[in-house]
């Protein structure tokens, strides 16, 4: 009798690039918050958060994943709470210098890259790299955590677009504090080269004028923007159900074509 000859089916899934372990980022003193921070959660491995995530990491390779997933926690929590009306997510990363691109802006529902941006941090967070922040009223330092954005006016610095933090006593204070979104002639390639670092704000995450007209336009009216540093304290990530996607206007199998392609 012939032996039957066994078959292995293997099922395709998206291929994340691994990436190896980092220091401990050094304590960072956050006026009014805890000076030791928690450990990190173990990440979310449920299937459809790590096919949105791949998707978006092809999208811009440059995030770091850590900030990310902290961002798509954010969108899914204040989804669920209906804060946030449309699938777009603003991902600041204020751990890295100011002369780099820091701001990243995603439609979730086609997976695509809207904007990649340089944005300044408060004159009092730090120099070229922000390293203190608070919810203070007068600090001039920027804020870190979720925000929901609200209206866009016309202000003293021009087109502006208003931000309302979601993280009481972490960054509730920003619309006391005129925090917005706006324009300022110091973000620019020019002045980064000049002085080694961008111009700063009085708190504010303050972009190119060139694109702050289109930019504000695109966040206005309850999108997300977070903003991300390595010191943060995070919170374990609620798992983002495909149902979640599906609801907000993503379409996961979309999002499964886009990671596998390279």
């Amino acid at each position: 009798m012939k032996k039957a000859r066994r078959i292995v089916l293997m099922t395709t899934l998206p291929l994340l690039a691994v990436v190896p372990p980092t220091r401990a980022a050094p304590i960072v003193a956050h006026v009014g918050a805890p000076a030791v921070q928690a450990p990190l959660p173990p990440p979310d491995t449920s299937p459809a958060r790590i096919v949105i995530e791949a998707a978006l990491l092809h999208a811009a390779p440059e995030i770091r994943p850590a900030a990310l997933q902290a961002a798509l926690a954010a969108w899914h929590d204040l989804k669920s709470r209906g804060e946030v009306s449309r699938p777009l997510l603003t991902v600041i990363d204020y751990g890295l210098p100011s002369t780099t691109k820091r701001m990243w802006v995603f439609d979730l529902a086609s997976y695509r890259l809207l904007f990649h941006e340089l944005v300044a941090h408060g004159r009092n967070s730090g120099e070229d790299l922000a390293q203190s922040f608070s919810n203070e009223a007068g600090s001039l330092m920027t804020s870190l955590g979720a925000f929901v954005t609200g209206a866009a006016y016309t202000g003293r610095n021009g087109y502006s677009l208003r931000l309302r933090g979601m993280e009481p006593g972490v960054n509730d204070r920003a619309e006391a504090r005129a925090i917005v979104v706006h324009g300022a002639p110091y973000v620019c390639d020019e002045v980064a080269h000049d002085l080694g670092r961008l111009g700063r704000s009085y708190g504010c995450p303050a972009v190119r004028p060139a694109i702050a007209r289109s930019l504000i336009d695109e966040l206005k009216d309850r999108t997300l923007l977070y903003a991300w540093h390595p010191s943060m304290r995070e919170s374990p990530q609620p798992p983002m159900l495909a149902s979640d996607l599906v609801l907000a206007g993503v379409d996961t199998k979309a999002c499964r074509q886009s990671s596998l392609q390279k």
